[in-house]
């Protein structure tokens, strides 16, 4: 589950708060009664390759209170097959921090009307993953005696501690298909009229007034969200409800306007500027003539300099953090030398202001959770903040506090998108910039050898840069040595089988601005297929054994690339004595209207010696407006693309033939 690490969590937390609903069911302290036709249902309703279906979702929130929000859940469940029963017979419910889930209780009501109640004992609690020093939990389960025909069914209390909750997260669709979901809220008394968004369901999906101060919210027979590769993220595709409050009708022009000047005056008493803070500035921009390599050194210096105690990677523990002072302001931040993401961007604004740029703080959507419009009137989807600073009249954006982003780039999630740059006048709306394929570069290259019995061994470097380099230097940081070894070689071996893998080098890890970089050697019995005389070889090192992208004709999703990417690669493959090419042909290169682009070349060496294979592939997306890369397409676009990596696919698994000469041989 993925946590914003900017200061807007903080600053707007009564905009932006959120409950994700993740499982779900009922209202109430006792079982509902049994439908008849539930109980001798021998086959899904509304999907009929379904291995269950959901009858019953249905969720009470308590949000009238100013201290805890509650939320009793009600889930009943058919399974029709085996394949139901593993799906749907292990139970994990996660929550976050001082949240609590209580009250669990559940049952099996076998096909013979047998009930078999789940017994106290059996509920574990652990610790999933701690994201940014926040734990995961998980309470889990499993439904005693499962079987294809059994109706499963529990309850249980999530309480949110303390909670001002102005967004409710409210999820119609989930991986199995539901009969009747159904949300009863009651609704805050302080926070003014409630209002909701749906996302990607009907237009008549509303709440209606119930007794007792509740209303509700029903949707029937809801189909099963299910993942696609490349898929947009689950909130553009699932249906959704989020349920906030205002005063009026907002109307959003007015609404951001207000909402950009807000967050500027309440920002501002954070961004200090003094005599500590010019001298900064002075000595870190030394030496630097323009305007980029002032704010690139500005960056470093935050970056290097200021402990990210946020971050798992600071040596930090969560004892010491505890009683670290609190930075009021950017100069407290320099002054101490630490701070957490906010105090770092807004220690960077500080010092570009006082090097003689106008700096603001940026409020930023995430589009790996959602697609923002600005007609959606609330803060809740700019949960990002990032740095903007005009530079010869244009703004441009930088993001301090994440370390490994490279310098002229934003994290993945925040290109492309629509931010609010605050000010005290006049906030306005600005496009920020999509990097282009180089900047986020897979490079590999092999130096290798094939002897005549088909092994091929030698030396391989992986570099990845960008976007690339940061995903897996924010996923290796924190591991042990032998865990990124272990992750490393696992990858490897899904591709080419038994490869011995030896020397391994990883560098560059916690390194901002260097490529992370994987060095080692490696054996690989069998890589060529030999018969008789000859040696049946894939040139592709790189991706032999790669499965294909896409391998369903149907589509339901559009595809979407996150970010433009370029893999390139080399690869030197000494010959055994006495091979050589036999009627070889290169695999061919095309160029899909500058979307895709895919060159590959095979050659040999002077001497006949070696082989030489190269291939770059770019994803570039498509230019759009104002020179953004628009890299979602639509469904009808999905065959033309599947054949476009099909294409690759059958090119990368190109092979050729080497011939045994022995009269070549013997020179």
């Amino acid at each position: 589950m993925p946590v914003s690490h900017k200061f807007l969590n903080a600053l707007v937390l009564s905009l932006v708060f959120t409950f994700s609903l993740n499982t779900s069911t009922i209202a109430g302290d006792d079982w509902k009664p049994l439908d008849p036709t539930h109980v001798s249902m021998k086959a899904p309703m509304i999907e009929k390759e379904a291995d269950a279906e959901v009858l019953i979702w249905e969720v009470q929130v308590d949000d009238s209170a100013q201290t805890d929000l509650i939320m009793n859940h009600y889930i009943r469940t058919k399974i029709f097959t085996e394949r139901g029963v593993t799906s749907q017979g292990q139970v994990e419910i996660e929550y976050f921090g001082n949240d609590r889930i209580k009250d669990i209780v559940a049952r099996t009501i076998k096909p013979d009307g047998t009930i078999v109640e789940l017994k106290k004992d059996a509920i574990f609690d652990r610790t999933k993953v701690k994201i940014s020093g926040l734990k995961l939990n998980v309470k889990s389960f499993v439904m005693p005696n499962v079987e294809p025909g059994s109706i499963i069914e529990y309850r249980y209390r999530e309480v949110h501690a303390n909670s001002d909750a102005n967004n409710l997260k409210l999820y119609f669709q989930r991986t199995i298909p539901i009969h009747s979901v159904k949300y009863f809220l009651k609704p805050s008394e302080y926070l003014g009229m409630m209002s909701t968004f749906t996302m990607n369901g009907p237009n008549n999906l509303s709440f209606v007034k119930e007794k007792n101060g509740f209303y509700s919210s029903t949707m029937n027979n809801v189909p099963a969200y299910r993942e696609e590769a490349n898929m947009p993220p689950e909130d553009k595709v699932r249906t959704w409800m989020l349920v906030f409050y205002t005063r009026e009708k907002p109307d959003p022009q007015k609404y951001w306007t207000n909402v950009g000047k807000l967050v500027y005056e309440n920002t501002k008493p954070r961004i200090k500027i003094n005599d500590d803070v010019r001298k900064a500035a002075a000595e870190a921009t030394t030496g630097a003539t323009t305007s980029d390599e002032k704010l690139s050194k500005l960056l470093e210096f935050c970056r290097v300099k200021i402990k990210n105690v946020a971050s798992d990677t600071s040596g930090v523990t969560s004892e010491e953090r505890k009683k670290l002072k609190d930075n009021n302001n950017s100069a407290d931040t320099l002054k101490r030398g630490y701070g957490d993401s906010s105090d770092i961007d807004f220690l960077f604004a500080a010092l570009a202001s006082a090097a003689g740029f106008e700096s603001r703080l940026a409020m930023i959507p995430n589009r790996s959770d959602f697609f923002f419009d600005p007609t959606y009137t609330t803060s809740y989807f700019l949960r990002g903040g990032e740095i903007a600073v005009r530079v010869d009249g244009q703004w441009k954006f930088y993001d301090p506090s994440s370390k490994y982003v490279t310098t002229g780039m934003l994290p993945w999630e925040y290109e492309g998108c629509d931010a609010l740059i605050t000010d005290p006048k006049e906030p306005v709306w600005v496009k920020t910039p999509m990097s282009s394929p180089e900047k986020s570069l897979e490079k590999t290259v092999g130096n290798l050898k094939l002897n005549e019995e088909g092994t091929l061994e030698g030396d391989i470097q992986i570099e990845y840069s960008g976007h690339l380099g940061r995903l897996l230097k924010n996923f290796n940081d924190d591991d042990s040595q032998e865990k990124r070894e272990e992750s490393f070689k696992n990858m490897l071996k899904s591709h080419v089988g038994a490869a011995e893998i030896t020397n391994l080098k990883i560098l560059n890890v916690n390194d901002p601005i260097k490529p992370f970089t994987y060095i080692c050697h490696v054996k690989v019995p069998n890589y060529a297929t030999r018969t008789g005389k000859r040696l049946f070889l894939q040139p592709a090192f790189f991706q032999f054994g790669e499965a294909a992208k896409f391998t369903s004709n149907d589509r339901r999703y559009p595809l979407y690339f996150k970010f433009p990417y370029t893999e390139q690669s080399e690869v030197q493959i000494d010959l055994p004595a006495g091979y050589a090419l036999d009627n070889a042909e290169s695999p061919g290169s095309f160029n899909a209207e500058n979307v895709f682009k895919y060159d590959v070349s095979i050659g040999v060496t002077k001497d006949q010696a070696s082989l030489i294979y190269k291939r770059k592939l770019s994803v570039n997306g498509i230019n759009g407006p104002n020179g953004i890369n628009v890299m979602l397409f639509p469904v009808n676009s999905y065959s033309a693309i599947k054949q476009v990596f099909d294409t690759i696919h059958k090119e990368d698994n190109h092979q050729i033939t080497l011939k045994f000469n022995a009269a070549t041989a013997t020179k």
